[in-house]
Formats: C-alpha cells, sequence, structure tokens
C-alpha cells in the first residue's frame, strides 16, 4: 500500500477533530445564507428548505443550466436528450456514498455494486455499461476501481444514450459527469460529523468565500476523512482534499483552477461474483454473513487526482470563449479477491488479483459560444477543438491471477495471502491519443421552434510504447459523428423533441488468430433514435423518452479453417422511459419512474447463432422507481423521505441460461433543521435497505439492511 498513509491519517484527523470540536456538528446549511458566487451557483431558496444548485432559474424553475460537451451550455428543457441532475443538497441529504445511490430515483441509471465494495465494471445507464466520466468537463478513467468521491461535488449529471458528438469516443450508454463545488462571494464555513453502521465515523469540512477586498479572488477548500468497518465487514480508510479558486481579472474575464484529491483504501471487502461456471439454474441461498465472504488480508487502494484550470473570456456582447487544461490520475493497488460460483450448494472457485496500474490523462479543449441572427432566425453556434492524451502503465510481470483458494459461501474461509506482492506498473505501457474539432448551430425559429446540428471529426491513435513489434496493437482512426435534433416549445416550460446521434468506440488491429491478421478495424459507429418530452411547471416535473440504440461489435466470421474479425455484429437496446415529480400538496411531494428495455442481440457469429434474440448479459427488462417527501407542517424544519426501486430479472451473459432474480429495495430518511446558539444545524438520518432485503447483483452479493447519522453547523 501506500507509503505514510497511517501518518497522513492521523494529522488529518488531529485537524479535523479540532475542527469539529470547536464547530461540533457540522451542516452545510451556511450555503442556505450564501449569495451566488458566479452565474453558474446559484442559490435558490423555496419556502421549506433552500438548495444550491448548479445553474441558473427563471421564474418557473426550469432554465437549469447544463454542461453538455460540445453543445456547450444550455438550459436542461432545450436539450434534446434524457438528462438527470442530482445535486450537493440530495447527496447530503440522502448521505450518498456510491452511484447507485446517487441515482436511486433515476430508472434509468443503476450499479450492481452495492455500498462499501468496489464499482468494478458496475454502472449501467439504459442498460448498457457505463465508460465515459467527467470531472469538470475533464475526461477521467473511472469504469473500474472504484466511484469518485463526493464530498467536493456540488452536481452529478447523467447524460443518457449516445455522446459521440459531445464527448467523442466511448461507449453508447451515456455520460457521468461530476462538477466540483465553486467559490462563494460570502464566507462559508460548515463542519459536519456522522455515523455509518456498523462502526464508521466521518467528519467534513467546507470552506470558501474571497480572499481579497473587492471580491475578486475566491476560494473553495473541502476536507473529509472516515475510517472504520462498514455493514459488510470492510475497512473503509479514506481521505479526500478539494480546492478551488476563481479570480476575476476583468469584468469579462475570469481564470478558475480545481483539484480533487481521494487516498482511499477497502480492505477485505466481501468477494466480487463472476457466474460464468455455475452449473445450477437456481441461485445459492443469500447470506448477509459477510465474515464468510471476504478474505481478512485484501485490499484494493486508489489514489485519483483531478485536476482542471482554464479562463473564461466574454470577448464581445453574446460571445465567450472557454479555455480549459485537465490532468487526471487514478493509481491502483490491488489484493482483490473474485469467486467463481458453481453450483446451488455455495461452493465456488477463488481468484486473488494482484495488480499497479496507473492511468493519466491530459485534456485540453477550447470552446468558443456565441449568438448571431439571420433575417428572423437566431443562431447559438458553438465551436470548439479538443486533445486528449491517455496514458496507461500496467505491470504483468508484477501482476498475479490465480486459483489461490477454493471454498464455500456458507464457511468460514482461512486463506490468506503470504506471497510477497509486487506493484510495478512497468512493462505494459500503452497511449492513445484522440484529435477533436467540432461545430453545432442552434437555429431559433421563433420562440416554439429550434432545429439542431453538430458534427464530430475525430482522429484516433493507440501507441504500444515497449517497441516489440510482436505484441504491437497500434493502430489509427478517423470518424465523423453527426447529431441532429427537431424541438417544439409550445410553452415555455414544456419540450417535446426528435433527435438522432451517434457514438465512436475505439477499433483495433486484429491479432494473428485471425485471417485478417494485421487489419485495422475502423471505430464502430452505433447509433441512437430518442423522442422525448419535458415539462417543469406549477409543481410538476416530468420527463420522458422513447429511444432505439444500435450497437455495432465486433463479431468473428469462418472461412474455411480460418476466422475473420468483422464489425458486422448487431445489439438492439430500444425502451421507453419516464420519470415524475408533483408536489401534491405544500406539505407531500411524490415521484415516479421506470425504464422498460426491448433489448435483443441481432447479428452474431454463426458458431453464435443459439445467441440470436437473447436479451444482452447484465440487462434488466424493467426498471421502477418510487419516492416521497414529507414535510409535516406542525414540525417546522422537519421532513421524512424515502424511495424504493425495482430492479427486474437480468442474464449473467448472451447465452441467457441464467439470470439474477429481481429484488426490490427501499431506503428511508429524516432531516431536522433548527439552531442551537443562533447558528443552523440539520440533523440528518438514513436507512438503506430498509426491509433487508436478501438479493444477488451481477456482480455482488447484496446490500444488508444499513444507517448512517450525522449532524452539520454552519458558522
Amino acid at each position: 500500500m501506500f507509503r505514510g498513509r497511517n501518518s497522513m491519517y492521523r494529522v488529518y484527523a488531529y485537524l479535523l477533530s479540532t475542527s469539529a470540536l470547536v464547530a461540533f456538528p457540522a451542516t452545510i446549511a451556511a450555503q442556505t445564507r450564501q449569495p451566488p458566487a458566479t452565474a453558474e451557483e446559484t442559490v435558490t431558496p423555496d419556502d421549506r428548505h433552500d438548495i444550491i444548485v448548479t445553474g441558473v432559474h427563471d421564474e418557473e424553475g426550469q432554465a437549469t443550466i447544463v454542461s453538455t460537451g460540445a453543445l456547450g451550455a444550455k438550459p436542461l428543457l432545450d436539450t434534446p436528450f434524457s438528462l438527470s441532475v442530482v445535486n450537493a443538497e440530495d447527496i447530503l441529504r440522502r448521505q450518498v456514498t456510491n452511484i447507485g445511490q446517487l441515482f436511486a430515483d433515476d430508472p434509468s441509471v443503476s450499479s450492481s455494486a452495492p455500498a462499501a465494495s468496489t464499482n468494478w465494471w458496475g454502472t449501467q445507464i439504459r442498460g448498457i455499461g457505463v465508460r465515459n466520466y467527467y470531472v469538470d468537463d475533464v475526461p477521467m478513467a473511472l469504469y473500474w476501481g472504484g466511484d469518485f468521491a463526493l464530498e467536493p461535488i456540488q452536481s452529478v449529471t447523467a447524460l443518457k444514450g449516445l455522446t459521440g458528438f459531445m464527448y467523442g469516443f466511448g461507449s453508447p450508454g451515456g455520460v457521468i459527469s461530476y462538477r466540483t463545488k465553486r467559490p462563494t462571494t460570502a464566507p462559508l464555513l460548515t463542519t459536519e460529523i456522522g455515523y455509518r453502521t456498523a462502526g464508521i465515523g466521518y467528519a467534513r469540512l467546507d470552506a470558501g468565500g474571497p480572499l481579497t477586498r473587492d471580491g475578486a479572488f475566491g476560494y473553495r477548500l473541502n476536507l473529509a476523512g472516515e475510517k472504520g468497518d462498514a455493514y459488510n465487514r470492510a475497512g473503509v480508510n479514506r481521505l479526500v482534499a478539494a480546492l478551488a479558486l476563481d479570480y476575476r481579472l476583468a469584468p469579462d474575464l475570469r481564470w478558475f483552477a480545481t483539484a480533487s484529491y481521494e487516498d482511499s483504501t477497502l480492505r477485505h471487502e466481501p468477494f466480487g461474483v463472476y457466474w460464468s461456471q455455475y452449473t445450477d439454474t437456481a441461485l445459492p441461498r443469500v447470506s448477509y454473513d459477510y465474515g464468510k465472504l471476504n478474505i481478512a488480508n485484501s485490499f484494493y487502494a486508489t489514489r485519483t487526482l483531478a485536476t482542471a484550470t482554464g479562463l473564461d473570456w466574454g470577448f464581445a456582447p453574446d460571445w465567450s470563449v472557454r479555455l480549459t487544461y485537465g490532468y487526471t490520475s487514478k493509481l491502483h493497488h490491488a489484493n482483490k479477491m473474485f469467486i467463481n460460483l458453481l453450483d446451488q450448494t455455495g461452493d465456488y472457485r477463488g481468484f486473488a488479483y494482484n495488480f499497479a496500474s496507473l492511468g493519466r490523462s491530459h485534456f485540453g479543449q477550447a470552446l468558443v459560444q456565441g449568438a448571431i441572427a439571420t433575417g428572423p432566425v437566431r443562431h447559438e453556434i458553438v465551436v470548439g477543438t479538443s486533445l486528449q492524451a491517455n496514458l496507461s502503465d500496467f505491470g504483468p510481470a508484477d501482476s498475479h491471477w490465480g486459483n489461490d483458494f477454493n471454498g464455500n459461501l456458507y464457511r468460514d474461509q482461512p486463506f490468506r495471502v503470504t506471497r510477497a506482492i509486487a506493484f510495478g506498473t512497468d512493462g505494459s505501457p500503452s497511449r492513445d491519443q484522440q484529435r477533436a474539432l467540432f461545430a453545432s448551430d442552434t437555429l431559433h425559429f421563433g420562440d416554439h421552434v429550434q432545429a439542431m446540428a453538430g458534427a464530430r471529426y475525430n482522429l484516433y491513435r493507440l501507441s504500444d510504447t515497449d517497441d516489440d513489434p510482436a505484441t504491437d496493437s497500434s493502430y489509427r482512426a478517423t470518424a465523423l459523428t453527426p447529431t441532429v435534433a427537431l424541438l417544439y416549445k409550445p410553452v415555455a416550460y414544456a419540450t417535446l423533441y426528435a433527435s438522432y446521434a451517434e457514438a465512436l468506440e475505439p477499433g483495433s488491429r486484429v491479432d494473428g488468430i485471425y485471417v485478417n491478421a494485421g487489419e485495422v478495424l475502423k471505430p464502430t459507429i452505433s447509433r441512437q433514435y430518442e423522442v422525448g418530452g419535458k415539462y417543469e411547471h406549477d409543481g410538476l416535473s416530468l420527463t420522458t423518452a422513447a429511444f432505439r440504440i444500435e450497437r455495432v461489435e465486433p463479431i468473428d466470421l469462418t472461412e474455411g479453417d480460418r476466422r475473420r474479425l468483422t464489425q458486422d455484429g448487431l445489439t438492439l437496446y430500444k425502451g421507453i422511459e419516464a420519470t415524475a415529480r408533483y408536489q401534491l400538496t405544500p406539505a407531500l411531494r411524490l415521484g415516479a419512474g421506470a425504464i422498460h428495455l426491448d433489448p435483443s442481440i441481432r447479428t452474431v457469429a454463426s458458431d453464435n447463432a443459439a445467441m440470436l434474440g437473447h436479451v444482452p448479459g447484465g440487462t434488466s427488462k424493467w426498471q421502477v422507481t418510487g419516492n416521497a417527501d414529507y414535510r409535516p407542517p406542525a414540525l417546522p424544519g422537519f421532513s421524512l423521505f424515502g424511495n424504493v426501486r425495482y430492479i427486474g430479472p437480468a442474464p449473467t451473459d448472451n447465452d441467457n441460461r441464467l439470470a439474477i432474480p429481481g429484488y426490490t429495495v427501499a431506503n428511508a430518511g429524516f432531516q431536522y433543521q433548527t439552531r442551537l446558539g443562533g447558528q443552523p444545524v440539520i440533523v440528518t438520518g438514513n436507512v438503506n435497505n430498509l426491509t433487508d432485503a436478501h438479493y444477488w447483483t451481477q456482480t455482488n452479493v447484496g446490500e444488508a439492511i444499513n444507517g448512517s447519522l450525522s449532524v452539520r453547523l454552519a458558522w
């Protein structure tokens, strides 16, 4: 593991505990008193509680501004795609710790990784795995090895579906984009202390404000730490630090910089589960005896860094340019355990996986956004260019994957790792690079009709840097991805839209087992057709979309005694989704959502003809959510809230011979806002898996009932 980690924790724990003694409990409630720092961070009060959201609101509250990559910044109602936004207050209120909890109210976004476990390829949007993550618009490799720390986050946006035009190469499932907290114009200091079962203590500090008398230079500092044993007996040890700076160099010129760092070690977490060798048709009984589901000296340790800096310049009326440079990195040290379950009695084969990996990304982008008019038509223009270089270092000589232990789910596992573990990353470096030019035009034909057209030209290059021709997988590819859309706004608070988009996934160089060895396959281009609607008015919020995603994938074709690798495979995802929230009374708000997928494998290699028409592995046809928020008039400042989610059965692989049964999980919480000594105080508590439902996921045993309690105070 990482050197000096314990001493770092002791220093930080001392500083934070000192703050806690001075500040006692903590809360972000001080944000309710702060005026907005910029147009991007606005305080929006209502008569029940105050929430900070990322965006600017008009009088109906529907004009939330969101960042949509190459489309620039747009009102949420003017985006011809389905999005889900979770803000910082909701994260704090529900005491969220992972992506599954984060999007618990959105049926289209899910994760099979329970809390206090490594999110190993577990997140899906519309049934497709997510591979595209961004922090302050800078790409971050997060699709395996864990979630991003939420303590310094202002909002998280899930952009559903194809994003080839907006973000370039990636999977067609969608994008998850994090935005860190920004400086405030007035002094801010909040602290929080909390507890999570079965024995985790945590503390947080959020401070900000101006650094100069004229308010031109501001900062935002977030510190957080947690340590202890979680409900599943995993040992949690995390440190998080984040800093944001904002300097108004001139009335129309602003410099910004952000940096977020997390040092995390998760010890003896429950096994990751694979089903490929399972022989029975019914699953083993679910056991939450987590002490039998781990290796005592296993661990997964990561260091994550995300930085961004740049300039915002309003160089002319209605025109601005944003220059951004970002650097992200993630270092993995793994002594992680997996099992292949074998039968209904709970027997398994166990595998220890040791490896070290360092992924780094450099990103630069120039984006110009403005408006012009040609006669009666108003144009919103976005043009830009970007360069992204990803470097990956993996040490195969020091890695290990082996069947080191066997056992049964219901018996103690005595195995311990006793061999020396090396964590070198030298030996298998690779570099991929994306260069892009993009442009879009949104045409406004009066107040009711908009048309949008955009295109991105990508140059993608993958390079091995070990100079070994025998293992060379270098290749180069180019592609053009368009996006077109038509929007109709019958009233200012409602939108109907239809859109077409394409997504790019990198191709590859064909290896030696195929007759076309050495051929460079072009990037696969997936397509999406979507129609939908959005409504935000008079207490009702509604979004709905029907979509068709055609995902092109490589397949094998037989040619005599040899095989040819082609890009002719096709998996189809058809579906309809809807979410709604309604303020039924001043005290009661209700919400619901559902997605129905009709996915199928349409084109496969001849050897896999039996899979035709099957459901893609890991995909549920139905997911349904419901939520409620009640604020009793007789108890000012008190609220009760909760949600329930049903995830339908899903096959474990494309063969469809085994399925994970559907399951329902309910969560509930409360919050009480009051004052102590004149200071705003918020007490928050949550219970996850309220009914202690026992269930399997695609990658783990489920999450047993667990709870959390915290107190927050603003200064």
